[in-house]
């Protein structure tokens, strides 16, 4: 796992490599403090922690996540999961996740972006592969989603295909 923390005076923020798929919101949403082309490349003091904080927030994988060290809340999982397919890409669910690492390590996180092509080789997450094998499968559904009430963390764990 390639996982490094960038402290600032307010807020912390970690970057998990493995997890990253370049969806590119941090840099879109905050290029001052989120610059790949800037060593280091994360700089979470040339914005308010608010700010990192929200955008961190939206980052679809979990590669990024942050602590508040201001005494402000940290990211809050949401009460309910929601999952969300992206057209020709990954399932991206939001809430009190428990995935299980194909190295057998439980890894909790507020959001992830799960394979749904069946070629990443960073099972259960998504690493991109489905761009190179050309994967296509419809997106999110426009119906509005039925109220759910909160049922506690969701598991997630990946099988060897084929096995029962």
């Amino acid at each position: 796992m390639a996982r490094r923390t960038y402290r600032g005076t307010d807020i912390e923020v970690t970057f998990d490599d493995d997890l990253c798929i370049h969806a590119t919101e941090c840099v879109r949403g905050l290029s001052e403090v989120f610059d790949r082309d800037h060593r280091p490349w994360i700089r979470p003091d040339d914005a308010p922690a608010e700010q990192v904080s929200m955008v961190v927030e939206r980052c679809p994988t979990g590669a990024l996540t942050y602590r508040r060290l201001d005494g402000q809340v940290d990211e809050r999982t949401r009460p309910v999961t929601v999952v969300t397919t992206v057209e020709n890409g990954p399932l991206v669910l939001r809430g009190d996740l428990v995935v299980r690492r194909t190295d057998g390590q439980l890894e909790r996180l507020p959001r992830a972006a799960l394979c749904r092509c069946g070629r990443s080789g960073n099972k259960p997450f998504c690493d991109g592969s489905h761009l190179a094998a050309g994967f296509e499968a419809a997106g999110a559904m426009q119906a509005p989603a039925p109220q759910l009430s909160p049922r506690g963390a969701i598991a997630v764990d990946p099988t060897v295909p084929g096995a029962p």
